[in-house]
């Protein structure tokens, strides 16, 4: 709910309360509003990327994962998908392209949290499924080029029609840089006048039908590829006129461009997890491995974020993980109720809340 300010004040957006928050809408993240629906929980998400799935989406969508219990190979997208299917009966709320910049105990046992765009909760437990840490696009290195960001210079796409009628450069060997590049040269609405691929080499990282796809559209000349590594950059005015590039021959020439848009990958970050006073070793939580709580009383860490004798950074045992981490919230949010162990089998209670109907015991 939003607070109508008095004159030339800035409006005050009141605080969303919940029994839980969950940093991270990764596989593990994901897991975690399952699990605390069981226990009928119900929890907001928030995650610094724009959309879920966390590395899944980010690092291999279209790569095959072979040990998810029962699930002979799926991709990552797949494996997202599925979770989002399952979670969808307890209506989770997404809160994405925002970072959890801070966490602080309330006067009254629960937790204030500040995200990076002004979101705020109350939450009365906290779980943190950020993976390695928040991923963040690995900037291009060039003195002095971020002063173009948001500007000339893109490592998301916000709004692809932004790119409408631009020269418009694609860095980077990547499943994204080639699916974008790809994606404009190919759209019939808001299409950039011409699209540049530029990479160091001229082999690329991505699926053969993504890189067929490219080649057909190199042969048609709707996309033209160059081969150079950045070396620097020429402005026109205030603009960002042409990179200076370096060739494989050593020798250096320049690209004209108006808008530059770089996949480079992603890098994770701790960040501000660092600043919130709970017990790390070597950058990852410790936690309680009967209940995955960290050194704060009611803020738990499941997945690659946690640490623990005998961890294993693999998401079944974030599942595991997770499962845990459920059982051990219930008393917080509610401290009168007892974390009974039901089995989705046959729990008319379990089955309620999943919305399924409980099978005949004829």
């Amino acid at each position: 709910m939003t607070v109508s300010p008095s004159p030339g004040a800035p409006a005050v957006v009141s605080p969303i309360e919940t029994d839980a928050l969950i940093i991270g809408a990764g596989p593990v993240g994901l897991f975690q509003v399952f699990e605390l629906g069981l226990q009928d929980i119900r929890a907001h998400v928030v995650d610094s990327l724009p959309h879920v799935g966390g590395q899944c989406a980010e690092l291999y969508a279209d790569k095959p994962i072979y040990d998810i219990p029962g699930v002979p190979v799926c991709t990552g997208r797949e494996l997202v998908e599925r979770l989002r299917q399952q979670i969808a009966p307890f209506g989770a709320n997404f809160h994405l392209g925002q970072e959890v910049r801070s966490l602080e105990r309330a006067a009254d046992g629960r937790f204030d949290v500040a995200t990076s765009t002004g979101t705020r909760f109350v939450a009365r437990t906290v779980f943190v499924a950020g993976g390695v840490g928040s991923f963040q696009p690995k900037a291009l290195r060039l003195p002095g080029i971020e002063r173009f960001a948001g500007r000339q210079l893109f490592y998301r796409v916000a709004d692809a029609a932004a790119f409408a009628g631009q020269h418009l450069v694609v860095a980077g060997g990547g499943d994204s840089a080639l699916d974008w590049a790809i994606h404009f040269a190919s759209t019939d609405q808001a299409r950039p006048a011409r699209v540049t691929l530029l990479h160091r080499r001229d082999e690329f990282r991505a699926l053969p039908a993504t890189l067929r796809r490219l080649a057909e559209l190199r042969e048609a000349g709707a996309v033209e590829v160059v081969i150079g590594q950045p070396t620097g950059f020429e402005t026109d005015g205030e603009r960002l006129a042409r990179l200076v590039l370096m060739r494989p021959d050593g020798s250096s020439t320049t690209l004209a461009l108006d808008t530059l848009l770089v996949f480079h990958g992603l890098s994770p970050k701790l960040g501000p997890i660092a600043e919130w006073g709970l017990e790390l070793d070597h950058k990852l939580v410790t936690v309680n491995p009967a209940t995955f709580e960290t050194s704060t009383p009611g803020v738990f860490a499941v997945g690659d974020i946690c640490h623990y004798p005998g961890k294993r950074k693999l998401i079944l045992c974030g599942f595991h993980e997770a499962t845990l981490a459920a059982f051990a919230a219930v008393p917080y949010v509610d401290p009168e109720r007892r974390a009974l162990l039901q089995y989705t089998t046959s729990s008319p209670q379990l089955h309620r809340l999943l919305g399924v109907e409980t099978p005949s015991q004829d």
